[in-house]
């Protein structure tokens, strides 16, 4: 079993609803097993800034399937969902990514594992180190609070004490 972190965000229609029914999806999906999942955060978006806030968040599983198959998992999660493909770093119904999945480090067309730009991102790294605080980033080789701390990123990143998942 490989312990994988999955980034999730939504800032389009029910941003809560559409988590929360992603989550139970994990959840419920053979072969994973929730383990943690952290608060949700209300954010600025990045990239593409004209556009609304996004609710993100981060949740900690178990899984023994390899990282493709979890990808396309996810990939079938978001389209149940109703998530549709606009632009790049644009509005999402909703948004699911593999950020690490053990020590792996993978380099493929389709995906890169860890993501390559979650230590560049407050949204990534608080809900994560809310959780996960002494994971050891398998590139960069610190700790997730310690790439939080050394962060430049100016983005808005506030707990939304409201939501329940």
């Amino acid at each position: 079993m490989h312990v994988t972190y999955i980034g999730f965000g939504s800032n389009i229609g029910d941003r809560l609803a559409h988590i929360q029914n992603a989550i139970h999806a994990l959840s419920k999906t053979e072969g994973i097993i929730l383990q943690k999942i952290s608060s949700v955060y209300k954010t600025d978006p990045v990239g593409y800034e004209a556009q609304a806030q996004f609710l993100n968040g981060v949740a900690a599983i178990q899984t023994h399937l390899p990282p493709l198959s979890l990808l396309h998992i996810l990939k079938d999660i978001e389209t149940a969902i109703g998530r549709q493909h606009r632009i790049r770093w644009g509005p999402r119904e909703i948004d699911l990514d593999i950020l690490v999945y053990g020590d792996l480090c993978l380099q493929t067309e389709k995906l890169v594992i860890p993501h390559p730009e979650m230590h560049l991102r407050h949204f990534v790294l608080v809900p994560l180190a809310e959780i996960a605080p002494d994971l050891v980033h398998p590139v960069f080789q610190e700790t997730i609070h310690a790439l939080l701390e050394n962060l430049e990123d100016d983005k808005s990143v506030v707990k939304k004490e409201d939501c329940v998942l």
